[in-house]
């Protein structure tokens, strides 16, 4: 019966990145959203609650896995004499790309744009408060390796870094996997270039 209950709320939650990727939160309804999970709205109550409350999850799902993973690659090289501006990047950079390299990752890109371009104040709210600490963490290694910057200019280029790296694991650049490369290639050359992109724009004077 649990098993049974975990896989109602996984479809559930699939329909649901899939419609808010398409349609945005508000444009998502939860009658739209209960007919492609094929469930009633007394099983979307019963796991979630509400309506924003299953709007968290959605984003929980992915990323308490991303951010568990850059936490981890960026604690082996935190606060090291020898770390290079390439190393924080990297712990940044890749477990992101690693994950828009299946379709669901892509799709949920899009829903986490979806996200800012919505202007959800109550959304950015849950996202500061539980995955804020994060970016914190690589701002304070960033900080430490570029002493020259002002707070506000060091926030501007991180800021512009992570759009850099959004476009990137979206798909819909210019640059598309040729025949012949495998996935893991695409992607290691995406990050290759995206961290030179990256410590270019972010050491420049």
């Amino acid at each position: 019966m649990a098993g049974s209950s975990t896989l109602t709320k996984e479809r559930i939650l699939g329909a649901a990145e899939v419609l808010f990727a398409r349609r945005g939160f508000d444009g998502a309804s939860l009658r739209q959203l209960t007919a492609a999970a094929g469930v009633n709205l007394a099983a979307v109550n019963y796991h979630f609650g509400s309506k924003e409350k299953l709007v968290e999850q959605v984003f929980r799902r992915r990323l308490d896995a991303l951010n568990g993973s850059r936490l981890e690659a960026l604690a082996k090289v935190n606060g090291r004499d020898e770390t290079r501006l390439e190393d924080v990047l990297a712990a940044y950079i890749r477990p992101a790309l690693d994950l828009s390299n299946d379709d669901n990752g892509a799709l949920f890109m899009r829903v986490l744009a979806r996200a800012f371009a919505e202007h959800d104040d109550s959304l950015r709210q849950f996202l500061s408060e539980n995955y804020g600490h994060v970016m914190r963490q690589f701002t304070h290694e960033f900080a430490r390796l570029l002493p020259q910057l002002s707070k506000s200019e060091l926030y501007w280029r991180i800021d512009l870094v992570t759009g850099a790296l959004t476009h990137a694991m979206s798909g819909f650049g210019m640059i598309q996997r040729k025949s012949g490369v495998s996935e893991h290639q695409h992607r290691e050359q995406t990050a290759d270039h995206l961290i030179r992109f990256a410590v270019a724009g972010l050491s420049h004077p």
